[in-house]
C-alpha cells in the first residue's frame, strides 16, 4: 500500500500499518519529509517551517510502542515552562502554564474576581476534552448516524457555542478571554466561530505539558523515519505523485511525476485534500464531484512567517510569546471574514534557542515571527510586493516591544508567506490548516477517513477528522488505521 505525503499524520498512519504487518511505501513530494514540518539550514542556525508546540506526547511514544521500541531511543522530547508568555501593548505579561499555583496568580494579577470563574472554566474543559478527545478523537465519523450517536454528549457542551463565548461565560477581563481562547489559532480555528469543544485543548496542555523536541520539530520528523524503516517500510522522497489511478470503485495504482509507479492495495493521501481530489484523481468521476464539493467548503487562514537568525542570547524571552495587537476580535474579522490585510496584527513568536541552543551558531538565537493572514481566496495580493512591507512591520514591533537593537542583530532572514504553503505544500488558496474547523466542518462533515465512492481511498491529517495540530492529525492516523486494518483483514 501507499501512503501519499510524509507529515505527521503520513508518517503516524504509515508506522501503524507496517506495524501491523503491511508492505507500506510512503511517497513525498519534496526533497526531505516532513510537509508542514519541513526546515530549513541556513548560516549556521536551524529554521523549522512548524509546527513548534507538542502536546499529548503519549500519542507519539504509542508509535513506537506498538513494535516494541522506545521513543526515547530516537528524540528527547524537552519540557516547555511557561507554555506561553502572552503580552500585550500596554506591557501586561501572563505566563500560562499547567503550574496551578503559579498560574491561579497570574489570573489574579488580571483579575481576583476571574480566579473561580477559571477554576469552573477548568471542569468545563475536562469534560469535553473527555467526550471531544479521549472518546472521538479517534474515531471516524463515516455516516451521518454516528454523528447523531455523538451528538447529546456534545451538545451537553453547548458544542453550537464559540470557544470565546463559552470562555467568556467563566471570566470577565478581556485579556484572560484571549489567554484562554487563542488556542484555536493554532490549528486553523477562529475564537470567535470555533465549537466550543475545542476547549479540550486547555485540559490537553493542562495534563501533558507543552514540549519540543531537541534539533527541532524536524527531528521529531527524522525519528519517526527511523522507525519507519527500522521495522521494514520504505520512502520514496522527492517524486510527487501524478496521479491516483482508479478502475470502477477502486483505486489501483500511484503513478508518480518521474513515472515510476506502484500497484495498491490501498492508498492514503496525506496530502492537501483539494490537492488530492482535483489534482491527483482529476481523472475520476470522483475526483471531479468531490472536488467541486470541497472548494465550496471555508477554509482556514494563511501565515505569514518571518525567519531570522541574531546575534546575541535572549534568556529573557520564553521559548513561546504570543503578542497580542491592539484589537482581537476586529482583527480576526479582518483574517477571517473580511479578508483584508490590516495595518495592526498578533504575532506568535518562537524563539527554540532559549531551549536548545544547538539550533543556533554559539553565541547566536534562532526566531520566527508568525502572523495569521487571510488565505489566497480572500486576499488577492502580490505577495512579492507585500511580503516585505509586512516582514520590516513585524520586526519593527519586535524591536518596538522586545529586543530595540533587533535590525542591527540580524544575521540572516527569510519570509514564507501564503503563496509558498500553495507552491510548495499544494495547500488550497494557501490555507495553512485545510477547512476551518467550524462546527459544520467538524467529524462527519469534514473528509471522511475513508473515501465513500474509492472503498479502498483513505485519508489522514488536517484535512479529515479530527483536525490539524499534532495530537489531531496523529489521532487521524489511529482513526484511519484502524478502519484500514479492518477493511484489510
Amino acid at each position: 500500500m501507499a501512503v501519499i505525503g510524509a507529515g505527521f499524520g503520513g508518517l503516524a498512519l504509515a508506522i501503524r500499518l507496517q506495524a501491523a504487518g503491511h508492505d507500506v511505501t510512503v511517497i513525498e513530494a519534496r526533497d526531505r519529509p516532513g510537509g508542514r514540518a519541513y526546515f530549513w539550514e541556513r548560516d549556521g542556525f536551524v529554521f523549522d517551517a512548524g509546527p513548534t508546540v507538542i502536546t499529548d506526547p503519549p500519542c507519539l511514544a504509542e508509535l513506537w510502542a506498538l513494535s516494541g521500541h522506545d521513543i526515547a531511543d530516537d528524540i528527547e522530547l524537552m519540557p516547555v515552562m511557561p507554555f506561553y508568555r502572552l503580552n500585550w501593548p500596554d506591557g501586561t505579561n501572563f505566563d500560562y502554564s499547567n503550574d496551578e499555583p503559579q498560574l491561579l496568580a497570574e489570573i489574579a494579577k488580571l483579575n481576583p474576581d476571574d480566579v473561580a470563574g477559571y477554576e469552573k472554566f477548568l471542569t468545563y474543559s475536562a469534560g469535553v476534552y473527555e467526550e471531544g478527545y479521549e472518546k472521538l478523537g479517534h474515531v471516524a465519523f463515516l455516516d451521518f448516524k454516528s454523528m447523531i450517536a455523538a451528538a447529546p454528549k456534545l451538545m451537553k457542551y453547548q458544542a453550537w457555542r464559540s470557544v470565546y463565548s463559552i470562555v467568556s461565560s467563566y471570566v470577565t477581563d478581556e485579556r484572560l478571554r484571549q489567554a484562554l481562547s487563542f488556542h484555536t489559532l493554532l490549528v486553523g480555528g477562529n475564537p470567535m466561530t470555533t465549537s466550543a469543544i475545542y476547549a479540550l485543548i486547555h485540559k490537553l496542555e493542562k495534563d501533558g505539558g507543552v514540549w519540543f523536541a531537541r534539533g527541532g520539530t524536524n527531528r521529531l520528523i527524522a525519528a519517526m523515519v527511523t522507525q519507519f524503516e527500522r521495522i521494514g517500510g520504505r520512502m520514496r522522497v522527492g517524486d510527487p505523485v501524478w496521479e491516483i489511478e482508479t478502475d470502477g470503485a477502486r483505486a489501483t495504482g500511484v503513478l508518480c511525476k518521474s513515472r515510476w509507479r506502484i500497484d495498491v492495495d490501498a492508498v492514503v493521501s496525506n496530502g492537501d485534500i483539494v490537492h488530492s481530489y482535483r489534482d491527483l484523481l482529476g481523472k475520476s468521476a470522483r475526483g471531479k464531484k468531490a472536488a467541486k464539493a470541497l472548494m465550496r467548503k471555508s477554509y482556514s487562514p494563511s501565515l505569514f512567517v518571518v525567519h531570522f537568525g541574531v546575534k546575541g542570547e535572549f534568556p529573557e524571552i520564553p521559548h513561546h510569546m504570543i503578542l497580542f495587537g491592539p484589537r482581537y476580535e476586529g482583527l480576526l474579522n479582518d483574517i477571517y471574514r473580511k479578508g483584508i490585510l490590516p495595518d495592526d496584527f498578533s504575532l506568535y513568536l518562537h524563539h527554540p534557542t532559549v531551549t536548545d541552543p544547538s539550533m543556533a551558531p554559539p553565541g547566536h538565537s534562532t526566531f520566527y515571527a508568525l502572523a495569521p493572514v487571510a488565505h489566497l481566496g480572500q486576499l488577492d495580493i502580490d505577495w512579492e510586493v507585500e511580503g516585505p512591507k509586512l516582514e520590516k512591520r513585524i520586526l519593527d514591533e519586535i524591536a518596538a516591544r522586545l529586543i530595540p537593537d533587533l535590525h542591527d542583530r540580524i544575521v540572516t532572514k527569510f519570509s514564507y508567506s501564503p503563496k509558498d504553503f500553495s507552491v510548495d505544500l499544494n495547500a488550497h488558496l494557501g490555507s495553512a490548516f485545510s477547512l476551518e474547523p467550524t462546527l459544520t466542518q467538524s467529524a462527519y462533515f469534514r473528509v471522511h477517513n475513508r473515501d465513500d465512492v474509492l472503498r479502498n481511498l483513505y485519508f489522514v491529517g488536517a484535512g479529515t477528522h479530527p483536525g490539524a495540530g499534532i495530537p489531531g492529525v496523529v489521532g487521524s492516523a489511529k482513526a484511519t488505521a484502524r478502519l484500514m486494518l479492518e477493511d484489510l483483514k
